[in-house]
């Protein structure tokens, strides 16, 4: 399916915590691409993408493969550690604002009483 280039993200992060991709993502067609460094230490890369398909879905997932042989690239930035994924949200921010609304009734209902 086509992809909405709006809002598509991809990266490549190597098995230093180091991003290997650079610059942002292109979307041709139902394909979402993005320029690499040259590839430095051996082991485990994970690609990840997030892309917006035409219907409105959003579709995000990510792969992996094995660098065997160590290139001699220099690698990006480190990863920052993910903020709250979607879906977790924390609790305390709704639990907060029912205290709130919950003693602002009770308030006003004995204000009402007197």
């Amino acid at each position: 399916e086509q992809l909405q280039s709006a809002f598509a993200s991809m990266t490549l992060v190597g098995p230093d915590g180091n991003l290997w991709s650079t610059g942002e993502a292109r979307v041709q067609g139902a394909s979402v691409e993005v320029d690499l460094r040259p590839l430095g230490p051996a082991g485990t890369y994970t690609a990840n993408y997030r892309v917006t398909s035409a219907d409105g879905h959003v579709v995000n997932g990510s792969w992996s493969f094995q660098l065997t042989a160590a290139g001699t690239g220099t690698p990006g930035p480190p990863v920052a550690a993910p903020a709250a994924a979607d879906g977790d949200l924390p609790i305390w921010p709704f639990a907060a604002l029912a205290v709130i609304i919950v003693g602002a009734g009770a308030w006003w209902s004995r204000r009402r009483r007197s």
